[in-house]
């Protein structure tokens, strides 16, 4: 069963990374690059500060970076674990796929994944209550973990189970938030 599991994801990879143009390469080796995504992690403290202001803000800001910290160690820890080489470094796949990127570190899961659903998550559930615009934030992860796929460096179960454990780090840390922010007598008048 596990075999055949592992050859649907080979398969679903195989035939999702052929779907990529040549013509857009550059725009998904821009995309897959974090460092090109400030600008929207700026947007994202602002908003945070905007909302909740003063020491609120700080105790949100403080949870979305345990958030990331949290996801960011777990992920290392299950790719150390796991050791799952990434599509790119698979010999048989080499001939069958566009490699846009070479990394050699493991695959399972998707840190892109982890830390891009996480950060939208937990965005998104703490100023969904201001405006219900913040759910556009998970385009971002959408469009970030699909360049994972087209650039040649992830399966889709890795995206997968990725996003859906970075999303459910980020709404305990999002409960853990709320309930501090709740029972502080100091930061109910701010």
């Amino acid at each position: 069963m596990l075999e055949t599991l592992k050859q649907w994801d080979r398969d679903i990879f195989v035939f999702l990374n052929g779907l990529g143009i040549e013509r857009f390469d550059n725009f998904w080796l821009f995309v897959t690059q974090i460092s090109n995504w400030i600008p929207l992690f700026v947007f994202f403290f602002f908003l945070i500060f905007y909302y909740y202001r003063g020491k609120k803000g700080l105790v949100v800001a403080f949870f979305l970076f345990l958030t990331f910290a949290i996801t960011f160690v777990f992920t290392m820890m299950v790719k150390d674990c796991v050791a799952r080489l990434r599509p790119n470094n698979v010999k048989a796949l080499g001939e069958l796929i566009r490699i846009l990127q070479t990394p050699n570190s493991f695959s399972f899961f998707s840190g892109h994944a982890s830390a891009s659903f996480a950060i939208t998550t937990f965005v998104v559930l703490v100023l969904r209550k201001f405006t219900s615009w913040i759910y556009f934030a998970f385009l971002w992860p959408i469009v970030f973990v699909l360049s994972r796929i087209f650039v040649g460096v992830h399966y889709p179960s890795d995206i997968f189970v990725g996003a859906l454990v970075g999303a459910l780090i980020a709404f305990l840390c999002y409960k853990l938030c709320m309930r501090v922010l709740e029972r502080s007598p100091r930061l109910k008048s701010t």
